[in-house]
């Protein structure tokens, strides 16, 4: 096929947004190209909130041929998780005829250079961006997240940390010039001089193990990454959110061909019930990069396992907050309750442990004992979440089996604070809708250990009872080390209790908010601006985004001539 979309005309129409992207990971100040709020859809040619969900229910009970070599079938079987069958149908690969296929596209792609690689990544971008509301829905009916949730994280949100990754990308690969003169002086005898010619090389083919919760969020920085430095990228949906990555590949082939390049540099690999192909791709010598997303058990796996390439993770931990005192109490319980609330906790970020002095904090509305503390955030959570209408905009809808029986063992650990309720939908019925538990426990007894110092995914946390600040901070401490952190929260008047938190931190490895009372919350991070893991602890081997996450996915190659 013809080049529609000339070097010329990318660059024209990107290089700008690649310059403030390279500007904003510098200064790490907010900016972001892709809007939020979903009026600002509808012109120069993208769906507005009616055309995006005509085109959602246009896909359904629909098959997304993809033209992909190799295909040996079709598979489906997504459930919303609001109640509804999806009925879409994806190719079916046969891997051994398609990675061939994906491995000859390379060598044109890595010949196009760094600029050139960055702006059709940031045309596939543009193109999902257009499609926002459309993505929205996929997102929405394949995670569980609530509309305006699934928009802006699964949309916009998503979208920048795609580009932050092509930012980052195309920094380090222009690091090292395209030629240098080099000339060594010899003394009286002439010097030596040599060309010498500097090239990234793609590792392989990279592989995305996509999740279940964040389709798009969790799965664009691999994927343009990877394929930002030369790497044809393999896309393995999690095989309940597969939507929202076939479209991302679909638009991603389109752009490629459409530039002159070979298509099946992405492809998308969906899978039969059951088929658990996620190993067998792992493991295969093609497979040079792996990015995934998901439990404690498969990434240890992974990273054990897939010795051929490098593995980046972001797995699980045990998210703490400390609770010391309070410069404004009824601030930090409302910031607390949404954190607690959001999503139904279903969040790699959200707070699980909240440490607690068994006698009491501080505040600016004088002393509160542990049990009136833990009784007011249970009055917070209740009363943001007391209205249905308000509850299932935030809450969104269980996105599996697994959390809800998580929640509902909860309430069997300790003493209940605040019990979780069944939240009625009224536009799906079928949707499994609960608001969050709270469980005291108390820091001191092994059994209660064993429940707070394990992974709880879901709408589920722990006030720990602890006998001071000090033993607080090494709970904090021990907990990090032995099973991570994505988010680490604390709330204190007391300067030498926050050095202490942020020494923690920082010998650990976790990311730290202090005191957050406002519209930010400790479950939230910004592309260009807040790093989403270390990469330092148990949690996550990388970080989204750095210049580790994408510096090993390619290599530099020398050639030198005599001058």
């Amino acid at each position: 096929m013809a080049a529609e979309l000339t070097a010329h005309d990318l660059i024209a129409q990107h290089r700008p947004t690649l310059d403030q992207a390279l500007e904003a990971i510098r200064t790490r100040a907010y900016w972001s190209p892709h809007p939020e709020h979903p009026k600002a859809y509808g012109e120069d040619g993208s769906l507005d909130m009616a055309a995006g969900k005509a085109a959602f229910d246009a896909l359904l009970g629909t098959r997304l041929d993809l033209g992909q070599p190799g295909t040996d079938g079709f598979v489906g079987g997504e459930v919303s998780p609001y109640g509804i069958e999806l009925g879409i149908e994806y190719p079916h690969a046969d891997v051994d005829v398609l990675l061939p296929a994906m491995k000859a596209g390379q060598k044109a792609w890595r010949d196009a250079g760094a600029e050139m690689r960055a702006v059709v990544c940031l045309e596939i971008l543009k193109r999902i961006s257009d499609r926002t509301h459309e993505f929205a829905h996929a997102v929405m009916h394949t995670s569980g997240q609530a509309f305006m949730m699934a928009f802006q994280a699964g949309g916009p949100h998503a979208q920048d940390r795609g580009l932050e990754a092509v930012a980052y990308a195309y920094v380090e690969q222009v690091r090292t010039p395209d030629t240098a003169e080099w000339t060594k002086p010899q003394g009286k005898r002439d010097p030596l001089a040599l060309t010498k010619q500097f090239t990234p090389v793609p590792r392989g083919i990279g592989l995305v193990i996509g999740c279940n919760t964040f389709p798009t969020w969790n799965g664009y920085p691999g994927l343009f990454a990877s394929l930002a430095t030369g790497n044809a990228v393999l896309v393995k949906p999690h095989p309940r959110a597969v939507l929202p990555l076939a479209l991302t590949v679909q638009v991603a082939r389109d752009v490629l061909s459409e530039a002159g390049f070979d298509p099946n540099l992405v492809a998308l690999a969906a899978e039969r019930p059951g088929e658990g192909i996620a190993k067998t791709l792992a493991t295969r010598p093609e497979i040079r990069i792996i990015d995934y997303t998901g439990s404690t058990e498969f990434g240890d796996w992974l990273e054990a396992n897939a010795r051929q390439a490098q593995v980046y993770t972001e797995k699980a931990g045990v998210n703490t907050v400390l609770v010391e005192s309070a410069a404004n109490y009824k601030g930090m319980l409302s910031n607390l309750a949404f954190s607690l609330s959001l999503y139904s906790g279903q969040m790699c970020t959200t707070p699980q442990n909240l440490l607690i002095p068994r006698d009491g904090i501080r505040t600016d509305e004088g002393p509160k004992t542990f049990d009136e503390v833990v009784s007011d955030l249970a009055r917070s959570v209740d009363g943001l979440l007391g209205d249905d209408a308000r509850a299932n905009a935030l809450l969104g809808a269980i996105v599996n089996p697994d959390v809800k029986a998580r929640l509902e063992a909860a309430a069997g650990l300790g003493e209940v604070a605040l019990a979780s309720r069944e939240v009625a939908h009224p536009e799906f019925p079928g949707a499994v809708v609960r608001t969050p538990v709270i469980v005291k426990l108390d820091g001191a007894k092994p059994d209660d250990e064993a429940a707070y110092m394990s992974e709880c995914f879901g709408p589920v946390s722990f006030a720990v009872a602890v006998d001071s600040a000090a033993d607080a901070v090494e709970l904090l401490r021990r907990t990090i080390r032995e099973k991570g952190a994505m988010t680490v929260g604390a709330y204190t008047t007391d300067e030498q209790v926050e050095q202490a938190v942020q020494e923690v931190c920082l010998e650990e490895a976790a990311q730290l908010s202090l005191n957050l009372v406002g519209g930010v919350y400790v479950n939230q991070t910004a592309a260009f601006s807040d790093f989403h893991g270390s990469g330092g602890n148990p949690a996550a081997n990388s970080a989204l985004c750095d210049g580790a996450f994408v510096a090993n996915r390619f290599r530099v190659v020398e050639v030198r001539r005599e001058a």
